[in-house]
């Protein structure tokens, strides 16, 4: 019967294994490569591009916004002139002042009013932007001689004297990309390259020149074919020039899926065509190359290599080859008590395979069943009675029998081995001290980013308060019913906004739109301005508030006072979030979670001490700002992360938002970071964990269909040399175990016969009526 699986195919498959992790440490770790910049810089600088393209687009949408709810709100008398309308509709604060304002009747085209600066308006449209099928006509371009570049936006006015909707045209100048960090220079670029506004380190620097504005260029057309190619960012890395090499990234400043303005006022920047790139000048490392990664890889495959052929030798030697030679003898054995035709062929056939002893292995199993299979052999052939395998003196006190060294002990030496390969590799080999592996410009650039996060909560705080106070005049002399549609149109446009509620001077809620407020003020501030109202509980909550201006016929103390908008802050973590800049949290003053974008409870402390000592030793004053800082926090600092870079960073210096004392504390992971030391230290340890999970797994493969079932094999060849007649063994496997219980069932029964006395003198054999007979159908005596 031929032999399925057994010894050969755990040991062949190990083997395969071990040689084709030997094979991973010159792949992976050989092509580690030491760069000039390392990759976290570039990809860093790609994620501040995005940051300060996403500060454009929020500017340009709020500002379009804006516009279109003055246009909106505004309700002109019908004797009103088209002067009064604009001078009532241009926006003279935040989110950027007006240049200029022009109101056009769409069905002549001509301008009946304008103020502040002239609004070029050349290739506009007025009849074709007021279509039906246009919601909301996109913002533009539009060049000016003196400004440079003016942004246009636009809304639909209704004035019952003209009986139609008019068109209103607001000029802005564009934004600055906001960036951070010494040295860093931002601009923001039209899809000519033309740069049309500029911040940061190149601002008091003189005016671009043509290598400048070449450069530019350069990089708006590897945005296109970013753009073109499914990204909306990247970064470039320019050439070595004294030393330094500049990092470049750039972001569009479309909507971040990147279709196109659907003209309903959700993407107002989608059709700009702007781009945002910022640069900064960072040194180049020297010494690049990786050769000693690939002497590395090379020795470690090596040894690995050297590993993989003396554990197969051993396992050859002390397992594969006994077992086969004890298959055979147990075989010949077999073959030597079978009937053969002829009654003198027969003795001589049986004395011909008897008549040579069984090859002794030198320890183990093997040993123990090739002394049974000798015993068995000199029983069969007329000794006595059976022989005890181990005997013991009569005298001797009979003690348990101690494990003996065997096949089990040969695969925990190979597993050792190939664990003294591994574990130095998952533990020991290619280790960085994170303050060494993570260069200062990686620091710099998660404190500019932490910086760039503070700022976006705090514009949106201001854009609430600063929409509260434009909204709080209206209040003034507005009835009832109209002061409680303002408060439902604005929480309706704010969905920040948790709950709007009106205080007269008494402190009492005389108006409310929406949710019953959790916190209201007991007093009516003095101001515009933001208040914590909740120090403790579930729902950390804030209080934007303006002060109504007081209207002519008040009434004293019934009089509204102060608008308040109840904001949940549960409501910013998607505002602090941002990709790659790890773990973020909004604390307030005293260092507790009031949002992050992973899961926390309200008010619990800094998930780390690193954390806490970092924002408490940079911070100011109780109450005060205090000022950004970023470090490297070691793993002593954060039990069970990792090491981490991480920063903080004040929401503002000045005003009501800096009064809050709130800050912005990030945390990324070292080893997340694109860093060629992390890198090396990440395959170095994947090539362990390899060779240790597959060497382990072969090895208990080994011990599952060899090792197991060959003791079990050992305890019923000394029994059945010990004298046991009755066991009757069943083979499991239809392997080297298996053929060797079959052959010791078939010198069971001759050893059963011979004890009858039927073949005394004679050799025995195994009675021909039972030949070929499976054992489990045979009945013994």
């Amino acid at each position: 019967m031929p032999l399925l699986g057994g010894v050969r195919p755990p040991i062949a498959a190990l083997l395969c294994a071990l040689l084709a992790v030997a094979a991973f440490p010159t792949l992976a770790l050989g092509t580690v490569q030491d760069q000039e910049v390392p990759q976290a810089v570039r990809v860093a600088e790609r994620r501040i591009a995005e940051d300060a393209a996403a500060s454009v687009r929020a500017a340009v949408d709020a500002g379009a916004t804006a516009v279109r709810r003055s246009a909106a709100s505004a309700t002109p008398a019908d004797a009103s002139t088209p002067a009064a309308v604009l001078k009532s509709l241009v926006p003279t604060g935040p989110p950027a002042p007006a240049l200029g304002g022009v109101l056009l009747d769409p069905q002549t085209g001509g301008t009946l009013a304008s103020s502040g600066a002239a609004v070029p308006l050349s290739g506009v449209d007025a009849a074709a932007l007021m279509r039906p099928d246009i919601a909301n006509p996109a913002p533009r371009l539009v060049p000016s001689g003196s400004d440079g570049t003016l942004l246009l936006l636009f809304a639909r006015v209704t004035v019952p004297r003209a009986g139609h909707q008019l068109l209103l045209v607001v000029a802005e100048k564009l934004a600055a990309p906001v960036v951070y960090g010494d040295g860093r220079t931002g601009q923001l670029v039209d899809r000519d390259g033309k740069v049309l506004a500029t911040t940061g380190a190149a601002r008091t620097a003189p005016a671009p020149d043509a290598e400048e504005g070449t450069r530019s260029a350069a990089v708006v057309r590897a945005a296109d074919a970013g753009r073109s190619a499914g990204d909306a960012s990247g970064s470039v890395l320019g050439d070595e020039h004294a030393g330094l090499r500049r990092v470049t990234g750039w972001a569009s400043v479309a909507a971040a899926n990147g279709k196109a303005g659907r003209g309903d006022g959700q993407d107002e920047s989608s059709q700009l065509g702007l781009t945002v790139v910022t640069f900064r000048e960072v040194a180049s490392a020297k010494g690049g190359g990786g050769g000693d990664h690939m002497s590395f890889a090379l020795a470690a495959a090596g040894a690995l290599v050297v590993i993989a052929v003396l554990v197969t030798l051993v396992l050859w030697g002390a397992v594969q080859r006994p077992l086969l030679r004890l298959h055979l003898s147990a075989a010949r054995l077999a073959g030597g008590v079978c009937d053969m035709p002829g009654a003198r062929g027969e003795a001589a056939a049986a004395r011909a395979g008897l008549a040579r002893p069984v090859p002794v292995a030198a320890f183990g199993e093997p040993a123990r069943v090739g002394r049974a299979l000798e015993s068995i052999r000199r029983q069969l052939l007329g000794g006595t009675g059976p022989e005890p395998v181990q005997p013991v003196r009569p005298a001797q006190r009979v003690r348990p029998v101690r494990c003996r060294p065997g096949v089990r002990s040969v695969l925990l030496v190979c597993a050792l081995v190939i664990a003294a390969w591994a574990m130095p590799l998952l533990f020991l080999f290619n280790r960085v001290p994170a303050a060494q592996a993570v260069p200062a410009t990686a620091v710099a650039d998660q404190q500019a980013r932490t910086e760039a996060a503070a700022d976006r909560v705090r514009q949106s705080l201001d854009q609430s308060r600063t929409d509260l106070a434009a909204v709080a005049p209206a209040l003034s002399d507005a009835p009832a019913e109209r002061a409680e549609e303002i408060l439902r149109r604005e929480r309706a446009d704010h969905p920040v906004y948790r709950s709007l509620y009106v205080l007269n001077r008494a402190g009492a809620i005389v108006l409310r739109a929406g949710r019953r407020p959790l916190h209201p003020l007991a007093d009516a501030p003095a101001g515009d301005g933001l208040a914590q109202v909740t120090t403790s509980g579930r729902n950390p909550t804030l209080a934007a508030y303006a002060r109504i201006p007081a209207a002519k016929n008040a009434e004293g103390a019934t009089a509204p006072a102060v608008v308040v908008a109840e904001i949940g802050v549960g409501t910013l973590d998607d505002v602090v979030a941002r990709p790659g800049l790890g773990r973020v949290w909004l604390t307030d003053e005293r260092h507790r979670v009031l949002a992050a974008n992973t899961d926390f409870r309200a008010f619990q402390p800094l998930p780390t001490r690193g954390l806490a000592r970092l924002v408490a030793r940079n911070g100011a004053a109780h109450g005060g700002a205090g000022g950004p800082a970023s470090a490297v926090l070691d793993a002593a600092t954060a039990p069970g992360e990792g090491p981490s870079v991480a920063a903080a960073a004040p929401l503002a210096r000045t005003g009501s938002v800096a009064a809050l004392g709130w800050r912005v504390v990030s945390a990324e992971a070292a080893a997340d970071l694109e860093l060629t030391g992390y890198q090396l230290q990440a395959r170095t340890m994947l090539a362990g964990l390899l060779a240790l999970s597959l060497g382990v797994a072969g090895l208990i493969w080994l011990h599952i269909v060899v090792a197991r079932p060959l003791r079990a094999l050992t305890r019923c060849a000394e029994r059945l040399a010990g004298g046991d007649r009755r066991t009757v063994l069943y083979p499991v496997h239809h392997d080297e175990c298996g053929s060797v219980t079959r052959n010791l069932e078939l010198l069971r029964q001759a050893l059963v016969e011979r004890d009858r006395g039927t073949g005394s003198d004679a050799a025995p054999a195994a009675p021909s009526s039972r030949r070929g007979t499976a054992p489990w159908q045979q009945r013994t005596d």
